[in-house]
Parts: structure tokens; sequence; C-alpha cells
């Protein structure tokens, strides 16, 4: 039983059926039909992906595996059950000999008066399809409004977390109103798009190389994003955010990615944590429960090439986190040696849209035209599936102008800040939408 189909959850499900052949039912719990390749996110956000490009279907990627849809709310660890609620919202339990939990995470809140009733975050595609049209409607009806105060107001764009999600996020959003506001008669004369990029750290993309974060802030001072370290968010509005230095910024859009916490599961299981990741050993396995594994973004995995560390929450980690849990519960059945995760990340990439990027390959640094060439061949190779797709709305994108149009599938009390399913929007009442 593999609880979760993100990089872990995916990766596990895909090397335990080519180990199994057959020998062993493997069952994937997971609330939607998809693997979401999420670091191609800020692109559906921008228009230039399609939603479905980076929706990965499942069973036709896992032919080995038994899809369940539904949303797991608790584990009876000593029952070996897991109960979960279908799209349907039927409650229902399944049995397991082998647990592995990869449930990933969702966002990270902080004491702010006002964030959660008027920020969203950017960890599910619900967020990415009501960003992308926020972000249009904005535009339009600054360009309808005849005050100089509202036009303002509305293309105003505070990004708050300026780590990998929020800087691409920010880079991304600057090009994709930009060209809205191109193309708005009612804006012909301004005011021009303004996103403000905010952090406590002292510099972008804190935890990555700081040669990545000198690109990646040399890039957006030039689009004119208003980046601003060592700042943070006093209180949010529906007028605007209050920055600790004491000045207002008159907002109608206020984007949260300030960084993600485990999903809630982990903590209803009673088992030891560490800072809300359950902690297993260096096998991925939880200690006195043989049968049940974990890793990706809801474990504290330990790094064994940092002595005392656990892994980042990244996707490279998770990725290969999922291939060696496979191996070691098909190992705990009989089959093969347990392997100790360790793993030397390989540098990272950050797109910042257009034909700008940072990367570091192997520890290389490279910016420019090279670096984004490089990005998305690496984003072509990672993903499971859909790459011809992904690489043809590249390709139009580059030759054709974005399609500005708001779909308006989504409000925003479809896609709180403070939720425990970010890949499921919210329905009317408060409940989490089963289809």
């Amino acid at each position: 039983m593999i609880v979760g189909a993100g990089f872990a959850g995916f990766e596990c499900a895909r090397t335990l059926s080519r180990l199994a052949r057959g020998a062993a039912e493997i069952v994937l719990l997971n609330p939607h039909d998809y693997f979401l390749y999420v670091p191609l996110l800020p692109e559906v956000a921008a228009g230039i992906l399609e939603p479905r490009r980076i929706a990965v279907s499942l069973t036709r990627n896992l032919p080995g595996t038994r899809l369940v849809l539904g949303q797991a709310h608790d584990v009876d660890l000593d029952a070996r059950q897991v109960r979960y609620t279908d799209p349907e919202g039927e409650k229902g339990a399944l049995p397991y000999d082998r647990l592995v939990l990869t449930v990933g995470s969702v966002n990270k809140l902080l004491p702010v008066p006002g964030v959660a009733e008027h920020a969203h975050g950017f960890r599910g595609m619900p967020e990415a399809l009501y960003l992308r049209d926020h972000v249009t409607r904005q535009i339009e009806l600054a360009g309808a409004s005849e005050d100089p105060a509202e036009r303002s107001a509305r293309t105003t764009f505070v990004v708050v977390g300026a780590g990998y999600t929020g800087t691409e996020v920010a880079a991304h959003g600057v090009l994709f109103s930009a060209g809205l506001a191109r193309q708005n008669a009612g804006l012909k004369d301004g005011p021009r798009p303004r996103w403000l990029l905010l952090d406590v750290a002292d510099r972008l993309l804190p935890g990555l190389d700081e040669r990545l974060s000198h690109t990646a802030d040399r890039v957006l001072r030039s689009r004119g994003v208003d980046v601003r370290t060592r700042t943070s968010v006093k209180e949010a509005t529906a007028d605007g955010v209050l920055l600790d230095d004491g000045e207002f910024i008159h907002s109608r859009s206020l984007i949260w990615c300030v960084g993600v916490r485990p999903d809630p599961l982990v903590d209803s299981l009673g088992l030891p944590t560490d800072k809300g990741r359950l902690c297993v050993d260096k096998f991925l396995g939880v200690p006195g429960r043989p049968e049940v594994f974990a890793c990706g973004d809801a474990a504290a995995v330990p790094d064994l090439t940092r002595p005392g560390e656990v892994t980042p929450m990244t996707a490279q980690h998770a990725q290969r986190q999922g291939k060696v849990a496979a191996h070691n519960v098909a190992a705990s059945c009989g089959r093969g040696s347990p392997r100790a995760y360790q793993h030397h990340d390989l540098g990272f990439m950050v797109d910042l849209g257009g034909s700008q990027a940072a990367a570091n390959p192997l520890h290389l640094p490279i910016s420019g035209p090279l670096a984004a060439a490089v990005t998305r061949g690496y984003h072509l190779m990672a993903m499971p599936g859909n790459r011809v797709r992904v690489a043809a709305d590249w390709f139009l994108d580059a030759v054709l102008p974005r399609s500005g149009v708001q779909l308006g599938l989504l409000n925003s009390w479809s896609v709180p800040l403070d939720t425990e399913a970010p890949e499921l929007p919210r329905l009317p009442g408060g409940e989490t939408a089963r289809t």
C-alpha cells in the first residue's frame, strides 16, 4: 500500500511494479488520478503550459498498480488499515501488509493576521489555475477602471517567499502580466504591472548556491520586480499588505510561497517526528514498525552525506527515496537486500521565464539561454510522460502570443491557504471537492 502519488510515491509504485512482476498486489491511494509534475506549475499559472501537460496519468503509466481514488485521513497501525474518503464522499478502508507513506506536504502557515483569509498558496493544480485566472482578471478590471488608485492596486502583485517556488512565480508572473497589459487598450497609458518579491532572508533562493541567487536577483530586477529582502508581512487585508517596516502596499493579490510543511496525516499517527516529518532510519523504515516505510516530504530521512542532518524537502530527493523504498519493501518480503538511502545532490535549476534561467548542473554554474535550455531539457528527461506535448506547448509559446482569457472555474474561496488538501478545490460549505 502506497499512500500518495507525488515524486516519491510515483517512483516507488513504478519500481515496485517492476520488481514484483505480478507476484504482489500494489495498491496506490491518491486523491486524483494523476501525478503532478510540480516544477512546471508556474508555467501553468503563466499560461505557457496547459494543465493536463503536467498531469501524468497514473493508470496509464503504472499498469502494474491498482489505483484507489481517495484522501487518506487515518492509519490504524495495529489493524494495518488505511481509512480514506473517496471522490464521491464514501468512506473506505484498505488493508496492507507493507505500508509506504509518501503523503507529501501542504502550504506552510505563519501566525500573520489576515494571511489565511487573503493569501493563496501555490502547491496544487487548483491554486495554479486560480492564479492564472486571477492575474488575468485583475489586469482586465484595471483596464476597465477610471480610478487611478484602483488601477494601481489591481496591477500590483505581492509574492511572499523568495525560495524556489516564489522566485519562479514572480519571474513568470511579471512577464505574463506585462503581456496582458500590452494587449489591454485601457492600460495603454499605464500603469505597468508591478510585482514585489519579499523574503526575510538576506537574498533570493537562500537555500541554494549564491551564484544562482545573484543571477535570479539580476534577472528579476531587470524586469522591474521589486525584490525586498529582510522584509516580512505584518498584516494582510482585503486592500493590501502591511510590511514590517510600516509601509502599506495597496494590492488585491497576495501569493504565499513561504515554504511547505508535512501533510497533517503524519501528526495523527502518534509516531516520533522531527519538525513535523516522520522519523525513519537510513533504510526509510519507521523504527518499531518494520512493516511501515516513509519517504519524501513527509519523512525526516537521515542525510548520510551530511551526518546529523536530514535530507531537504526537494523533488530530487523524493524521487530517489521512492526508488530506494521500493527496493527495501521488496527486501522485507525476501527479494533482495535492503539499501541505505544516500544521494549527493546534482545541482538545482531555476526557470526564470523567457530565455532566462539559473542552474548549476553537477555544480557547474550557468545562466541565460544555455541555462534555460539545460533546465527545460532536464524537465523533459525527468517527466514520466507527456514530453512531446510539453515540448509542443513550449514551441507554440515561443512563436505565438499567449491566450489571455479567464475560465472562471475556481473562486477565491475554492483555494484557501489553510487546507490539508491543496490538490483539491473546496466546495461551498467548506467541504473538499470530491471530483
